[in-house]
């Protein structure tokens, strides 16, 4: 397993065993997207939005990272580095080099900065601000990614306009990206369900291309909550927004709430082969919910024309196309037991955002002590093979 922190970093942190990471990042500099994103929207975007991290000292941290005597420390320093002072968080070419202190086999990338603006984008009524947007990220992230084939970029399709996300998510695919990032929140004006989006699944199910969730791209708890008469809490602060553990407990809420509409409502029924992953928002809750969702089949299949439809239960499609990452400090071995589904759940480091840890890898191992190793196997390797499909020996085929 990974080597921990302050042990002899010779060897890359994952050694002796084929690990994938679902869940990684870019951190974004001021400007990132402004050679991707036509002026005119760029006009109409707010300045911390097109910008990212408006605030940042770019020269300083490059000329961090160009430091010899700070690079020299870059393989026994790799998993304690985060932000931007990690190895190839916004510097592309920096990437392979810190893939290779890593030892992952390949690992899917996600934005940092523009989680959050591209859903929000997606729910107001610029809908061409929203694509083109999207559009701009999506370009950023295959160019960043594309300096190494064990980077799979992550890029996003608003679901918002029926119609023009048909063409965007062929134009996406085309593109070069690796999975489809959708917002977990329900679309404003129709049902993530809707058969008017069937041809978006269908492109993704073609290509081999996942579908996937990430945390940003959901509902957040209400503010009132804080209202509590004490003082405030201070927010743990990481790389996808500020959190607290009341707002925490609000994470799960849109991916179980959109991803039991779809089943139910027969999407992944109609597309047997597409694979959806449920990235950063925790796993915890998947055992009650796949008992939830029996348990509503049974209540209304009385009353629903739709539940008679569904060729299998509803636990029994996420087994076979859903695919969820914990947290660190959740406990994975009780989560595969509880929900009896080795075949569900993912390795992430969510690197290099705080909230991944100093070394995810011991702290999942100590989770699983009791799993049988075919399933830490399934956890490590080939449940993200599955989720990739294809699409990842094409991509690094391809190098």
């Amino acid at each position: 397993m990974g080597k921990g922190p302050g042990e002899e970093t010779a060897l890359p942190y994952v050694e002796g065993r084929v690990v994938h990471d679902a869940d990684a990042h870019v951190f974004e500099t001021p400007g990132w997207l402004d050679r991707y994103l036509e002026p005119a929207l760029r006009e109409r975007l707010g300045a911390q939005v097109a910008s990212g991290h408006p605030r940042l000292n770019v020269d300083r941290l490059v000329a961090k990272q160009r430091d010899p005597e700070f690079r020299s420390r870059d393989a026994e320093e790799v998993m304690l580095r985060k932000g931007f002072e990690a190895q190839g968080a916004f510097i592309a070419e920096d990437r392979p080099g810190a893939l290779d202190h890593l030892g992952f086999a390949s690992q899917l990338v996600f934005t940092t900065a523009f989680l959050g603006p591209l859903t929000q984008l997606e729910h107001k009524d610029d809908l061409e601000l929203a694509y083109g947007f999207a559009r701009a990220h999506n370009r950023a992230m295959t160019e960043f990614c594309a300096v190494d084939p064990r980077l799979l970029p992550a890029c996003f399709v608003p679901l918002a306009d029926m119609e023009a996300s048909k063409s965007f998510a062929t134009e996406t695919i085309e593109m070069g990206a690796a999975a489809l990032m959708i917002s977990s929140a329900c679309p404003k004006n129709h049902s993530p369900s809707h058969i008017g989006l069937d041809p978006v699944w269908a492109a993704a199910q073609e290509a081999g291309v996942p579908v996937v969730f990430h945390v940003g791209g959901g509902t957040f708890m209400s503010s009132t909550y804080k209202k509590n008469g004490a003082a405030p809490v201070k927010d743990f602060t990481g790389g996808d927004g500020n959190f607290t553990s009341v707002s925490f407990m609000a994470i799960p809420t849109a991916p179980m709430q959109t991803l039991a509409t779809m089943i139910i409502d027969g999407v992944l029924d109609r597309f047997p082969e597409l694979r959806i992953g449920v990235i950063e928002q925790g796993a915890a809750w998947v055992p009650g919910w796949m008992w939830s969702m029996d348990s509503a089949a049974d209540a209304f299949r009385k009353n629903e024309e739709r539940l008679h439809r569904l060729s299998m239960r509803p636990s029994e499609f996420v087994r076979r196309q859903i695919r969820v990452t914990p947290y660190p400090h959740e406990p994975v071995g009780r989560i595969i037991e509880a929900s009896a589904a080795p075949e569900v759940f993912l390795f992430s480091s969510d690197y290099p955002h705080t909230e991944g840890g100093r070394n995810p890898l011991k702290r999942f191992q100590e989770s699983m002590t009791e799993v049988p190793l075919a399933a830490q196997e399934a956890f490590y390797r080939t449940n993200f093979e599955d989720l990739m499909g294809p699409t990842l020996a094409r991509l690094q085929s391809a190098a």
